[in-house]
């Protein structure tokens, strides 16, 4: 099984941003954390960006069996990325690690749930974690 993991725009800063929301951890600590959960069951690939033409180009170019997504800001504005997704028929975990609904009305909105296998949201670095394992579990 292959896994995707798309983060979209400011993830990069994780660590460094709003730390009271979304805490210390970095990017590539939750990429670190995510590899060693696949301890060889799964190959998991990473691919963040800041421009949402390179999110939807990664999309229609994955040979991956399913997509974990944190498309960030881009959730509640991108149609581009909810079409990249339809177009590509893969299995689409939405994850986040803050409680969106806990935060903002704007944030409430996302254009990629109602196609999304499920969502994950509130969990910090584990919103991650659970969707691989949901993967995983699919290809036992």
């Amino acid at each position: 099984m292959k896994v995707l993991v798309i983060n979209g725009p400011n993830l990069n800063m994780l660590g460094k941003r709003e730390k009271s929301i979304y805490g210390e951890m970095t990017l590539e600590t939750i990429n670190e954390m995510l590899v060693q959960k696949a301890d060889g069951k799964a190959l998991v690939e990473f691919f963040q960006s800041n421009h949402e033409g390179d999110i939807v180009g990664m999309i229609h170019r994955t040979d991956a069996d399913g997509i974990i997504l944190n498309a960030g800001a881009y959730t509640h504005t991108s149609i581009a990325i909810r079409d990249a997704l339809l177009a590509v028929s893969k299995p689409v975990i939405e994850v986040h690690l803050s409680n969106v609904f806990a935060r903002e009305e704007f944030r409430h909105k996302s254009y990629i749930s109602d196609i999304a296998k499920g969502v994950i949201s509130g969990f910090g670095a584990m919103s991650y974690v659970f969707a691989l394992e949901y993967f995983m579990e699919q290809d036992s």
